[in-house]
């Protein structure tokens, strides 16, 4: 059995939604919305993921520990086709599939987390309006005060999953997505950020609670990434009912010469 290309949306989406939660972005990534920067490659019954919507490449490969071995032999058939260049998040373990290829540098252990607690969502009072593409230039300022670089796709504001509060005319906190596809019923949560004058008043737990209970209107499985030291970040999402499920590495991957 080798590696392959796959072409099937109807595959894919029936392969990942074994556990739509740890496959939340890669289920994301099959909307009409990504599914153009996206290639896909399966053996059997594992699949990874390379997005190109962003100026490195990056792979998504995610495993249940049962099934670790497997995806990582997709991943070691697939080093020699993979760009010379890209970024990688990776279940614990299988990066070591990608070492004889690429020299590995990691950027911190993650955790992926899951709105399993939505009622504790009412424990905190929401807030934030909707964004669109004209607060563009508000949200760029805000990131490049308080979120200096984030990665930030800008046509995400089209899906109209960007709630922000305002004080007067400043836009002082933000929460959007990442991914968010109601046709495969998950959305991610990214770019929760607030400015720094404005931290330590609940901020970002109001506009947090305020797009989750959104969200929910029109997805089943709300998710997020944080980084696994960031402890004020995941107290937050722990806060309005959030819970780790599972982890995973970033990497950046250079291939090896000679």
């Amino acid at each position: 059995m080798a590696v392959r290309a796959e072409h099937d949306r109807a595959v894919l989406a029936r392969l990942l939604g074994r556990d739509p939660v740890l496959h939340a972005y890669q289920l994301g990534d099959l909307d009409d919305f990504f599914w153009p920067y996206t290639s896909w490659f399966r053996r059997g019954e594992q699949v990874a993921l390379l997005y190109h919507g962003i100026d490195l490449p990056t792979l998504l490969a995610f495993a249940a520990p049962t099934d670790t071995q497997a995806l990582a032999v997709l991943l070691a058939e697939l080093a020699p086709v993979l760009p010379a260049r890209l970024y990688a998040h990776l279940s614990p373990g299988l990066a070591d599939a990608l070492a004889g290829s690429f020299r590995l540098a990691c950027g911190g252990r993650h955790h992926r987390m899951a709105l399993t607690d939505p009622a504790r969502l009412g424990t905190v009072a929401p807030a934030g309006v909707v964004l669109t593409a004209a607060d563009l230039p508000q949200v760029r300022e805000l990131y490049a005060q308080a979120y200096p670089g984030n990665w930030f796709d800008e046509r995400m504001l089209q899906t109209g999953q960007y709630l922000g509060v305002r004080d007067a005319d400043a836009l002082v906190a933000v929460a959007g997505v990442h991914v968010f596809s109601p046709a495969y019923r998950v959305a991610a949560l990214g770019n929760v950020t607030t400015h720094p004058r404005w931290r330590g008043r609940g901020l970002g737990a109001s506009v947090v609670a305020a797009l989750c209970a959104r969200l929910r209107e029109t997805v089943e499985h709300v998710t997020l990434n944080v980084k696994a030291d960031n402890v004020a970040a995941v107290r937050l999402y722990e806060r309005v009912g959030f819970t780790r499920v599972a982890d995973y590495d970033e990497w950046t991957l250079t291939a090896l010469t000679g």
